[in-house]
């Protein structure tokens, strides 16, 4: 049976991956998207968030299988031509110590951002708490999605997952039509 599953806004067949396969393995290992870690493979951690349809989901525990029709952006996906605010916040605020988290950190952070575009601390916090970082740079990660908040509020391009989808169903059925 066909499975179709847009992935970083590119309708991608992922027929030949056996169906109970993670997601975060299928990017991995068969689509050659290494943006996504694995973490502790039990969805508790964070490292290997992704947004399913706009909201963040832990890869390591979706079956590929049951993803016919729904849209996937992973840390490759996140910007443009030009990095995303929260990426570029990361950067500004040297946030990345291993680094090891941060992919699944930054798609938490600009979810966050997505539904809510001026969070407190304390809604940083909540929507942060399922994203573990070894190294402990917390602060330094409410830092940088308070910079990415100002940015996106001074009118800095944001990616909308929603969108991005919405264009390449648009361009799929007006390529079916050709």
């Amino acid at each position: 049976m066909p499975v179709h599953v847009t992935i970083n806004g590119e309708l991608t067949d992922v027929s030949h991956i056996d169906p109970d396969t993670p997601l975060l393995w299928a990017l991995r290992d068969h689509l050659g998207l290494v943006g996504t870690k694995y973490g502790c493979g039990i969805a508790q951690c964070g490292a290997c968030t992704v947004w399913l349809d706009g909201d963040p989901v832990r890869a390591c525990q979706l079956p590929v299988g049951q993803l016919e029709g729904r849209s996937v952006t992973t840390v490759e996906g996140l910007a443009g031509d030009t990095l995303h605010p929260v990426q570029q916040a990361w950067v500004e605020h040297d946030v990345a110590q291993c680094g090891y988290c941060q992919a699944g950190q930054i798609m938490s952070a600009a979810a966050l951002l997505a539904r809510n575009p001026t969070p407190s601390d304390a809604e940083i916090d909540a929507a942060m708490a399922g994203n573990i970082c070894r190294c402990g740079t917390y602060l330094r990660i409410r830092k940088a999605i308070k910079s990415a908040s100002s940015s996106l509020q001074s009118g800095v391009a944001f990616f909308d997952p929603g969108e991005a989808t919405s264009a390449v169903n648009s361009m799929n059925e007006e390529g079916a039509r050709s």
